[in-house]
């Protein structure tokens, strides 16, 4: 079963790609690169209540994520710490801002106990790159890592949030610490969410994964109030641990 470290490394989540790769997709293997009106969210750091409950045992933590965006260029840096455990993940990206929205140039990720993993996006030649594998995509454009996507999706719902409706789709390509692969996001019904700042209405946004997948399911809810940040996100493993995240407070910078 997935250890406690394992499960609270992915509390953040808080993801690539040169005409040719060494390593090209699969047949039947999506790249979406799309291009969708962007408006980033003003800088701040987001602090988090954190709360697992894991072989019946409850956990308690917080997080904080420190977002900047300015000057054509962006920046975002994840900190995951448990009662007993202490800090136990650590995750960050940054790059630049073009036509696709975030155009991320190197992304990091430190578990603990692990060495850190870092994924190159190499915009000179076109590619992505792992230090943790010898995979290789092309950069057609929009590509995100797992820091990233989640300020990707912000972006995308406040410059289209009549689009940004129930039911509707939005397909990325994103790079997690070995390999890169199409996530598909369904936005649902707008929920009134309770946090330590208050109640808020917030857009529910989930990410669909094939019957049967073995992948971490991934649940959103942005506040259009609140400058579409996230109020709350919720991890679910296949084992059936969960674990909720909770906004406690914000820092406008």
């Amino acid at each position: 079963m997935t250890s406690t470290f394992t499960l609270l490394s992915r509390l953040v989540i808080a993801g690539v790609l040169a005409a040719s790769a060494s390593l090209p997709l699969q047949a039947g293997e999506l790249h979406p690169a799309v291009k969708r009106p962007f408006n980033p969210a003003p800088s701040a750091d987001l602090n988090y209540a954190l709360k697992a409950r894991f072989r019946g045992i409850p956990l308690e933590g917080s997080g904080v994520v420190k977002w900047r965006a300015g000057s054509g260029k962006f920046q975002v840096s994840v900190d995951a710490s448990a009662a007993v455990f202490g800090k136990v993940q650590s995750s960050s990206s940054e790059g630049l801002i073009d036509s696709y929205g975030l155009a991320p140039v190197t992304a990091v990720e430190k578990s603990f106990r692990k060495k850190p993993t870092t994924v190159t996006f190499d915009r000179s030649n076109n590619t992505l790159t792992f230090s943790a594998s010898s995979e290789s995509y092309p950069l057609l454009g929009g590509e995100q890592d797992r820091a990233s996507i989640l300020w990707q999706l912000v972006g995308n719902a406040r410059a289209s949030a009549k689009k940004f409706t129930s039911g509707s789709s939005w397909m990325y390509f994103v790079a997690g610490r070995t390999d890169a692969h199409a996530w598909t996001f369904k936005v649902g019904k707008t929920e009134k969410i309770t946090t330590p700042m208050g109640s808020f209405e917030a857009v529910k946004i989930a990410r669909l994964l094939e019957p049967g997948s073995r992948e971490q399911q991934l649940d959103i809810w942005l506040a259009p109030s609140l400058e579409w940040y996230p109020v709350k996100l919720r991890f679910s493993e296949p084992d059936g641990e969960v674990i909720e995240q909770t906004l406690a407070s914000i820092t406008r910078k």
